[in-house]
């Protein structure tokens, strides 16, 4: 593919998100074979997320790759009385360069709010890492025209707070929920759409600049079949991948298709 011209500047991040699949031992075995199946050169930087009890194993597992880590989840306090969480202290200490927050099935399933979102955002950065910030509107907003205002709103409560320099080294994922796990996924155009807009509302924030260097991901459904249409937009930035990259073969296709 033919890097887009007013994204060149923006190296491209291809982030597999394996939410509760695999094992330990299932994971490390992934691993192996991405390392042997990516691409020997690539413009992407490739980012996975395993699950918590897995993420050491798989740092370990990653060595001699560029490949990075992530988590796919993050309390916002490092240390205290709050049973059953992970800080990102721990997230940091084990090796992790990411950490994504305010997916979908977290706001819908766990009832995370708004203001959650940008608690873990800002915690994250202060630890050293970097966020992979979701946004996205359900299907009844979409079909409300509520769209471009839910994801607005969304990204202002991630974004509030933050300087610039914290700013830089956020990642936002535009994931419109009913895209998610249904094998439907935004049509190209309507994803340059919600991602110009998105660029749209850091510049009015943190200045054109800002807005020009910000990665922004397309998630919902990304395929080997529609990574390259969906990655030709000149403001798609990458690809926040879930089924796909369960299988090393499909998400290898989807990290070519970014050049």
């Amino acid at each position: 593919m033919t890097p887009n011209v007013m994204g060149a500047q923006r190296r491209p991040l291809i982030a597999g998100n394996w939410k509760l699949f695999k094992t330990v031992a299932e994971s490390c075995a992934l691993v192996q074979e991405l390392k042997a199946q990516l691409p020997a050169v690539t413009r992407a930087e490739v980012v996975v997320a395993p699950v918590f009890t897995a993420l050491a194993s798989v740092r370990a597992a990653l060595a001699g790759s560029s490949v990075r880590l992530s988590a796919q989840n993050v309390y916002w306090e490092a240390q205290g009385a709050f049973t059953g969480e992970v800080g990102p202290l721990q997230l940091r200490d084990v090796g992790c360069d990411y950490v994504i927050v305010g997916h979908s099935e977290r706001r819908q399933l766990f009832g995370e709010s708004d203001a959650d979102v940008g608690r873990k955002a800002r915690a994250v950065l202060a630890h050293g890492m970097a966020p992979i910030v979701c946004v996205g509107e359900t299907l009844a907003e979409r079909e409300a025209g509520k769209a471009e205002a839910v994801v607005v709103r969304q990204l202002v409560a991630a974004l509030a707070g933050m300087t610039d320099a914290e700013f830089a080294n956020a990642v936002v994922a535009y994931e419109p929920i009913w895209a998610i796990g249904t094998g439907k996924n935004a049509a190209p155009s309507d994803a340059q759409h919600m991602h110009a807009a998105i660029r749209g509302c850091v510049a009015s924030a943190h200045g054109q600049s800002r807005a020009a260097s910000l990665r922004v991901l397309y998630g919902g459904s990304v395929k080997p079949d529609n990574a390259a249409a969906l990655l030709g937009q000149s403001d798609v930035d990458g690809a926040l991948v879930g089924g796909a990259s369960l299988a090393a073969g499909s998400f290898c296709a989807i990290v070519a298709a970014a050049g």
